[in-house]
């Protein structure tokens, strides 16, 4: 990372003060909104090499949506906002058709959600609720297993909006 000398080139919410390197894969995240890091005008865009430099972490647990204990591998969400300068709010995860869920900032706990981009060790497919699906450790936590969480576990993720 380094720090730009743009002052006033760029309108809007995301100040455009430092960046992260250009994704040089497919974009599979974007995020926007008030970031104290970016690398496009409107917020940050991830490809899979980017999302594994921030840290990959495993947890297994089980889900509603599938038959027995999952791995899922991917990053933390705290760690993903700690690396974009968010800490606090809301997050307005946005999948692939549009759906979309609140999920607030408090949730993004250092043992909490991840962004799994991996199920079993294998990428999962649009088809298999990827390519990127925020998934809770579920087994780790009683407070996890509630419909509001399962609710805030959106597949096919592609965008997310920071609200202030």
């Amino acid at each position: 990372m380094f720090v730009c000398l743009f002052s006033g080139a760029f309108s809007g919410s995301t100040a455009w003060a430092q960046t992260l390197r250009t994704p040089s894969g497919p974009v599979l995240l974007t995020v926007d909104g008030p970031l104290s890091v970016s690398n496009v005008p409107e917020g940050a865009s991830f490809d899979l090499p980017m999302l594994k430099e921030l840290g990959e972490t495993s947890f297994t647990t089980e889900t509603i949506w599938t038959e027995g204990e999952q791995t899922f591998t991917g990053v933390s969400l705290h760690r993903l906002l700690e690396e974009l300068g968010v800490a606090d709010g809301s997050l307005r995860a946005v999948a692939i058709n549009e759906y979309w869920v609140e999920i607030p900032v408090s949730d993004a706990e250092p043992d909490g959600p991840i962004i799994a981009w991996a199920r079993n060790g294998k990428p999962m497919s649009v088809r298999d609720k990827g390519p990127l699906w925020v998934v809770y450790p579920y087994d780790d936590n009683p407070e996890y297993r509630s419909e509001i969480i399962f609710s805030r576990s959106i597949w096919q993720l592609r965008r997310i909006e920071i609200e202030p």
